[in-house]
């Protein structure tokens, strides 16, 4: 859904591209992990108070800037000619890092997220529907894009780590599931109570999941036609 945005966006960046001029590409995308990294450290610790409330919306301040970066390095490789195999492998590899961080850090957040395996649960299935794209190619296929695509998990973990932030801010509880059918504790990766983070975690999983059986379907196909 939102890859489609990925033209007008393009469009969007160039005068910065524009404005960067010779600035070596990598700069931006190391830049762009590091970013990532700071905004991880604030999700772990945030608390469920006013204070928390702050550090959830300036790591997803810094998410996104790191986002800008990340797609301000492609672009501007693409720019000066210089977009090669090295630029493509390190974006390609920073961008799995940072996918996988970000489920992880939010797994790691203790006031919000009962069951810490949630978050290694989501970053490996979202690992595996990330390989199912690229192991085409290796196998003389273009890259597959079908699934659930990073830009959407993106947006909607973003918006899950907002809702998060209203309910530290007001000190609010999540929906408590453990009183239902033990499914939903399922469904929520472990976790008890639905909110923000829990819900990002269980839709990254499950999108995952689905992104991979799409793939492996969409590759299986246009094999098998050869």
């Amino acid at each position: 859904m939102l890859e489609k945005m990925r033209e007008t966006w393009t469009k969007a960046i160039q005068p910065i591209v524009i404005k960067l001029g010779d600035l070596d590409p990598s700069v931006l995308t190391w830049t762009s992990l590091l970013v990532s990294v700071v905004g991880f450290y604030m999700l772990t610790i945030a608390e469920m108070n006013t204070n928390g409330s702050i550090m959830i919306i300036l790591a997803v301040i810094l998410v996104l800037v790191a986002g800008v970066l990340d797609a301000l390095d492609g672009a501007l490789a693409r720019h000066q000619g210089t977009d090669g195999p090295y630029g493509d492998f390190l974006d390609h590899t920073i961008d799995r890092v940072v996918d996988v961080g970000l489920l992880v850090a939010i797994g790691m957040n203790a006031a919000f997220v009962s069951n810490m395996n949630a978050g290694l649960a989501a970053g490996l299935l979202t690992l595996l529907g990330s390989y199912m794209g690229t192991q085409a190619q290796s196998v003389g296929l273009d890259r597959i894009y079908g699934g659930f695509s990073r830009a959407d998990r993106m947006i909607i973990t973003l918006l899950g780590l907002l809702v998060a932030a209203m309910q530290a801010y007001t000190g609010g509880a999540g929906i408590d599931v453990s009183s239902y059918n033990e499914y939903f504790q399922y469904i929520l990766l472990g976790n008890n109570e639905l909110n923000g983070m829990t819900g990002a975690l269980a839709i990254s999983a499950w999108g995952g999941i689905y992104t991979f059986i799409v793939r492996f379907n969409s590759t299986r196909k246009q094999l098998l036609e050869l």
